[in-house]
Parts: C-alpha cells; structure tokens; sequence
C-alpha cells in the first residue's frame, strides 16, 4: 500500500486522531521559521503520548528540519523520542551521512535533469529501512522550503523514482487531487500537510485526513485488483 504521512502536527489529540485514521508516518516540524513549528519538548510529549495510546500500532515519528547541524538533528531526535528526520533544506550529503540512515533528504527539483542529478546526489546515504522513503520530493521554489501549495511534475518525480527505491511525494496534495497523482506517479508514499487542514496551520481536520486517506486507499485497492 502506499504510504501515507501526515507532517506539521501541534498537538496530541490532532496526531492521535491522524494516527486512528490510518496514517503510517506522523510528521513534526522543527524549523523556527514554519506556522508549524513544534518545540521539541512539545513534540516529545505528543510522542509519549502516542506511544502510550497506540502501542505498536504507533506511526513512525518524524522530525523535519531544515538546515540544521546533523549533532543538533540527532539530540532532537533522541530528546524528543522520534524514530527519523526529514532534512528539507539545503543541507549537503555529509548530513545525511552523519545521520547514519534515520534521516531521508527532500528534494525540490527545477526539472527531470536537475531532478537526476538531486537522486544521484543524495541516493547513496539514503535509508535502507524500507519503512522510510529513501527520497522525498516537493515542488521547486526558489525561497521556500515546501508549503507552497505548488505540485512537482510527474516527469520530475519519475526522474527521481528511476534512481531510488522508495519516493515519497510531496507538494500540494489534497483530498481532491491525491488519486489523481496517485495513479500518475505510483510513488512509495505520499506527504500532506496544509492540505488536510482547514485554515489553521497545525490543526489538521479529521474530515479532509479521512477523505486524503480514502482517496489513497481507493486507488491502492484498483490496483491490487488489476
């Protein structure tokens, strides 16, 4: 099945109900600059508190920063109790490499070409956990680090996914449009954030992640019956 992460979570009972409603990975943002910026203390008593609620039946947790140190990625990740990190800045390879394969880049490709070049890049120090996508890419932007709202083109995405194994895809989904994107690309997994919120950043409504998660699912079970 594909993959399903919900980032920018704020709060316990938001992630729990995101959680029961299927997602495999949670995400929780630590760049300062985000409206869904968490603090790690704040993140790590929403972790516990998952754990507690769910056992093994918990989500992955995941970390994104973006341009941090790997030394200050790894303390957050141990103080706060979570299972990886989403670099999505500029950070080079030797970050990820530091990281040791609990962290997985995101990527923002201009074009297929500049698309390549990214995957070779990046694809030697990606995670080997098949739980973790090994790739994650989000729409281009020249000064922003994903939320734009803003889709990456099918050909950029199945660029990266003819040097990976696992690509997750980022970037403008929705409840509406996810199928869709689902079908052209066939990617690992898929990321959403603003897109199953309703106007307040951090704050996901339950009614558009259970629709996002349906209209995943819908096309998950199309295929597996072709």
């Amino acid at each position: 099945m594909t993959r399903i992460k919900i980032c920018g979570l704020t709060a316990l009972d938001n992630a729990l109900a995101c959680a029961e409603a299927g997602a495999d990975l949670l995400g929780f943002n630590f760049y300062p600059r985000s409206p869904r910026y968490v603090t790690p203390d704040a993140a790590q008593d929403i972790a516990n508190g998952l754990r507690a609620a769910l056992g093994e039946r918990c989500p992955l947790l995941v970390g994104v920063f973006v341009n941090a140190p790997a030394d200050m990625i790894a303390a957050t990740l141990a103080a706060a109790g979570l299972d990886a990190a989403q670099l999505s800045g500029d950070e080079p390879p030797d970050t990820l490499r530091a990281l040791h394969g609990r962290a997985f880049k995101a990527l923002r490709p201009r074009d297929p070409a500049d698309a390549g070049e990214q995957a070779a890049l990046y694809r030697t120090d990606a995670p080997r956990d098949e739980r973790l996508p090994a790739l994650l890419v989000d729409a281009y932007h020249p000064a922003l680090y994903g939320g734009t709202g803003e889709s990456a083109s099918v050909e950029v995405a199945q660029a990266v996914m003819a040097r990976v194994p696992r690509l997750m895809l980022a970037g403008g989904l929705a409840p509406g449009n996810v199928g869709e994107r689902v079908r052209a690309v066939r990617p690992w997994g898929v990321d959403v954030a603003s897109g199953v919120e309703n106007g307040t950043p951090g704050v996901k409504d339950l009614a558009r992640v259970r629709a996002f998660i349906a209209a995943v699912r819908a096309v998950d079970a199309a295929g597996e019956a072709v």
